[in-house]
């Protein structure tokens, strides 16, 4: 039989060994017994997360929706409600809480504390309202549980067909060639429209004039109008005006040209590389929110939006389905939170801006 000794090895014992020393074996019996109660106690506390979420949810359940009905967010939010009220067993009730462009909600869904609140949000409240309000009273990064990144959508650089420029290269010539005489507008500070732009306009070294609005059906009106010449938005947001000549699109911000309008080159393309970006909705939920919940969550949530009505009227407003579970939106939020964040920072955008 093998012997170790105590004092080279405390505490590393296997049921096998004889451990020798003054005063040895009772101390191994104790700890054998403290391992068996720890372990124990661990598969109790397993059995009883496993339990807990199969009992999930005991009442209704808020899903909260940082923008007001009808918007993107809230059609995708009312699709996973309504599959997670049949399977669940309880009503998810969609709850419009509008507001400084979706901090109001998303604070909401935060500072949840009974146990039973869920809701959406868009980039900005969660990747880049730190860095714009430093009075925010969220920490995204804390009071947020990410459940599931649910569906993005990549936008277009469109202009005014006034605007002299058929491409990328041409439009930034002409913005040089008039410094600070062009606007763009975006659906508020910190918005995915607003960044990238704000992150255009610093890598090719060119002014533009930054006019916010509340939403994209403001800002589309003002284009055609020729109101302001420029801005980013989702394909939804401009496609109609493209095809009637009311808008020109230079470029597209995803990673390969899209099927609604292959003909408009991406930014990589337009020698503008490592740009990509899209606008996105995800699932959120309050930090406390536990970890088998939400699994269960992101695992509906892709059911959900696997329904081909679902998954139609999501693509026919831009968006790609994409369903992610709760590591990879976590992931991803911070690494969005990194980019614009930092690009706010480091830019010293502000909220007024």
């Amino acid at each position: 039989m093998r012997k170790i000794n105590a004092e080279a090895a405390p505490g590393w014992a296997s049921s096998g060994d004889v451990v020798q020393g003054d005063g040895s074996a009772p101390r191994r019996r104790t700890f054998l017994r403290g391992g068996l109660a720890l372990l124990a106690a661990a598969s109790a506390e397993a059995a009883h997360a496993q339990q807990g979420s199969a009992a999930w949810p005991t009442r209704p359940v808020r899903v909260i929706v940082p923008f007001s009905p009808g918007s993107t967010p809230d059609i995708a939010a009312r699709a996973v409600a309504a599959h997670f009220t049949q399977v669940f067993g309880q009503p998810f009730v969609a709850d419009n809480r509008t507001g400084a462009g979706g901090n109001l909600g998303t604070d909401a869904i935060a500072k949840a504390r009974d146990g039973h609140t869920v809701g959406v949000s868009i980039n900005a409240p969660v990747t880049t309202a730190k860095a714009l309000y430093p009075r925010l009273p969220y920490d995204p990064a804390r009071d947020l549980a990410y459940v599931s990144l649910l569906v993005r959508a990549p936008q277009f650089l469109v202009v005014h067909p006034s605007v002299p420029a058929r491409d990328l290269a041409g439009f930034i010539a002409h913005a040089k060639a008039n410094p600070g005489k062009m606007s763009f507008g975006s659906v508020g500070a910190g918005s995915a429209s607003h960044l990238a732009m704000e992150e255009l306009k610093a890598r090719a070294g060119i002014e533009l004039e930054h006019v916010p609005y509340r939403g994209f059906p403001e800002a589309t009106l003002d284009l055609v109008a020729g109101r302001i010449e420029a801005m980013f938005v989702i394909a939804s947001g401009i496609l109609p005006q493209v095809r009637e000549g009311q808008a020109r699109a230079l470029a597209v911000t995803a990673g390969a040209r899209i099927p609604q309008a292959p003909e408009v080159p991406t930014l990589a393309e337009a020698e503008l590389p490592d740009a990509e970006s899209y606008a996105w909705i995800g699932l959120v939920a309050p930090a406390a929110t536990p970890a088998p919940v939400a699994a269960r969550l992101a695992e509906e949530a892709r059911a959900a939006l696997g329904d081909p009505r679902t998954r139609g009227v999501l693509e026919g407003a831009g968006f790609e389905v994409v369903a992610s579970g709760p590591e990879e939106f976590t992931r991803f939020a911070a690494a969005e939170t990194e980019r614009w964040g930092g690009l706010v920072r480091r830019l010293g955008i502000t909220a007024d801006q």
